[in-house]
């Protein structure tokens, strides 16, 4: 999960910064289901990346949302896993 989390969050901060959006704050909560099989080994079902990201006042909030969807497409640890992961971003407007 910390891998997904931080390649989701460097493409998105760089998305940002190509987009003029200034971030001040990036948090995440993710997580994850797991099971467990008869043979005692471990997987990921899924996982749900809550990343809560913090722009300035004079940022787009509408346009720091979207940028979500091109940054998980671009992830290649989201890309190379195979179990759905799901992003659910908050965005907060600083000031």
């Amino acid at each position: 999960m910390a891998s997904l989390s931080a390649c989701h969050k460097l493409w998105y901060l760089h998305l940002a910064a190509e987009a003029g959006i200034v971030v001040t704050a990036y948090t995440d909560r993710a997580a994850g289901v797991m099971e467990v099989g008869r043979d005692g080994v471990g997987r990921f079902k899924s996982v749900v990346l809550r990343p809560t990201v913090t722009v300035t006042m004079g940022s787009y909030v509408d346009r720091a949302r979207t940028l979500h969807k091109p940054a998980h497409e671009k992830c290649f640890i989201a890309n190379s896993v195979n179990f759905p992961v799901e992003c659910e971003p908050e965005i907060v407007a600083a000031g």
